[in-house]
């Protein structure tokens, strides 16, 4: 049986994908947890910055882009942590995006994830995500 997690109040969730990001916070607890919208995030300067490192021959503009997109929200996240603007935080993004912010999230930020959703979330409604997040956390 799978442990279950308590989404305390105002907790940060993050639904990722490699082109965008929604930020929303939560309100109520256990079956009446709720999700409002605080903001969206999309890449900004894709050609000017890059992911750390040179790009792998075989990684497509794409896949590059998606990484540099990782590592801003994964900046984004870091900023928000220093300026205490959440103390907990559900992760929800695709496998490749999941790996990609794992990979570049400060250690401030990753301790503050109380929560994983491996899961492509970013096309549902507050309300989707709300059910999906009370789901996983049993």
């Amino acid at each position: 049986m799978s442990e279950t997690v308590s989404i305390p109040e105002k907790t940060l969730v993050v639904v990722a994908d490699g082109h965008q990001a929604i930020l929303l916070r939560s309100h109520g607890v256990k079956d009446a947890l709720t999700l409002t919208e605080e903001r969206r995030v999309t890449p900004k300067n894709l050609d000017d910055e890059g992911p750390s490192g040179s790009r792998p021959v075989d990684q497509t503009p794409r896949q590059t882009d998606e990484a540099t997109f990782a590592k801003q929200l994964a900046n984004a996240l870091y900023s928000m942590k220093q300026e205490h603007k959440f103390q907990h935080m559900v992760l929800a993004a695709d496998p490749q995006t999941l790996g990609q912010l794992r990979d570049t999230m400060h250690k401030t930020v990753s301790e503050s994830v109380i929560l994983t959703l491996n899961k492509e979330l970013t096309n549902h409604s507050a309300n989707e995500l709300a059910a999906a997040v009370r789901d996983a956390a049993g």
